[in-house]
Parts: structure tokens; C-alpha cells; sequence
């Protein structure tokens, strides 16, 4: 049976490995270069640490008979800088000096970053359950708005998002591509 729980630290290798699923070409170019070791281990060091965008204080897993089989990231918008800026200082100093990004998210809404499922698991409805999961508790229990940016090229996943309840929320740009900010909430995206 799969349960939703908040992760914890020794969770972090599997939360790396399915996020690092989710988001591989955006780590190859926060590294320079296409090394999924290099990358496993750049996500391996954010989960595992406190206090930046990818750290486990900010995922959900999913987890079948104590195995973790996905997991979501996310956190509340009005927090991006604070939480990037690790992330930004490790990349400038280790791999790209000239570093930066746009950002992907702002205050009013909880931003869910990345969703990844481990391959086995794939097509089974796990990361439906992750973000009706995520829905249900910052949408209907906590009031809140969720947002996400999904790539216009993606269907199946738009497609996902907007039978979920997701509505347009506008035109993003994330490292210079074109993506659709798709929000969810107790009121209507044109009234945020």
C-alpha cells in the first residue's frame, strides 16, 4: 500500500535519485557538463542538507512497504531567494562563476519544484497521488496556492496537471525556455 509522509534525512538518497529524475538537463547545467554521477551527487548534497530549495525539510515521499518509490519538492515562493542562495554560492564557486537563473516562482504560492517516481514505478499513478496528496494539504487544509511551471512541449503532464484542477497562470521562462506557470487554489489564478 502507498503512503504519503514527510520526508526525513535518511530518506535523502532516494529523494535525490527521483528528483535528479525530474530535473537531470537543469543539474547537467548547473554542473557544466552531462555526468549523471556528478549530478546524483549535486542533488545528493542539497537533500541532505538544512535550510536551501532541495533539502528533504521540503519533500513529500511516497513509500510502498518502507521503500521510497517518489517523492515532491516543494516550498513557499516567498522563500525562493533565501532557499536558492546555497544552492547559487555552491554552483558559482564549484562549477560556473557567472551563474544565474530566473526566477521560477514568488510570494503567494507554495512551488512545487520537482516530482519524480522511481522507473519501476512509472504509470502507476504515484505522482497523481503525490500531487493530489500535496493538493489536498496546502490547497484545501492549509488555504494556500500551488504553483509549477510545466514545459508547453510536455502535453501529457499539462494535460495531468490541468485534470487535477491546475488553470493558466501565465508565461514563465526558466534558463531561457518558454513555460507555462500553472497555479491551483481555493480562488480563481486571476484573482491571486
Amino acid at each position: 500500500m502507498v503512503v504519503i509522509r514527510k520526508a526525513a534525512v535518511n530518506d535523502a538518497k532516494a529523494i535525490a535519485e527521483y528528483l535528479l529524475l525530474a530535473m537531470k538537463e537543469i543539474v547537467f547545467r548547473f554542473i557544466g557538463e552531462e555526468d549523471l554521477n556528478k549530478a546524483y551527487k549535486f542533488m545528493l548534497h542539497f537533500v541532505e542538507k538544512n535550510d536551501n530549495q532541495y533539502s528533504w525539510e521540503n519533500c513529500w515521499i511516497a513509500e510502498d512497504g518502507n521503500k521510497v518509490i517518489g517523492a515532491i519538492n516543494l516550498y513557499d515562493g516567498a522563500h525562493l531567494h533565501q532557499l536558492r542562495q546555497p544552492v547559487i554560492e555552491h554552483i558559482r564557486s564549484n562549477f560556473n562563476n557567472n551563474f544565474a537563473v530566473e526566477d521560477e516562482t514568488q510570494a503567494g504560492e507554495y512551488y512545487i519544484d520537482t516530482l519524480g517516481v522511481a522507473p519501476a514505478r512509472q504509470g502507476n499513478g504515484i505522482g497523481t497521488k503525490l500531487l493530489q496528496f500535496v493538493i489536498d494539504e496546502y490547497v484545501n487544509k492549509r488555504k494556500q496556492t500551488l504553483g509549477l511551471l510545466v514545459d508547453e512541449e510536455n502535453l501529457n503532464a499539462k494535460r495531468l496537471y490541468l485534470k487535477l484542477g491546475f488553470k493558466s497562470a501565465g508565461i514563465r521562462h526558466l534558463f531561457g525556455k518558454r513555460m507555462e506557470h500553472l497555479q491551483v487554489s481555493t480562488v480563481s489564478p486571476e484573482k491571486i
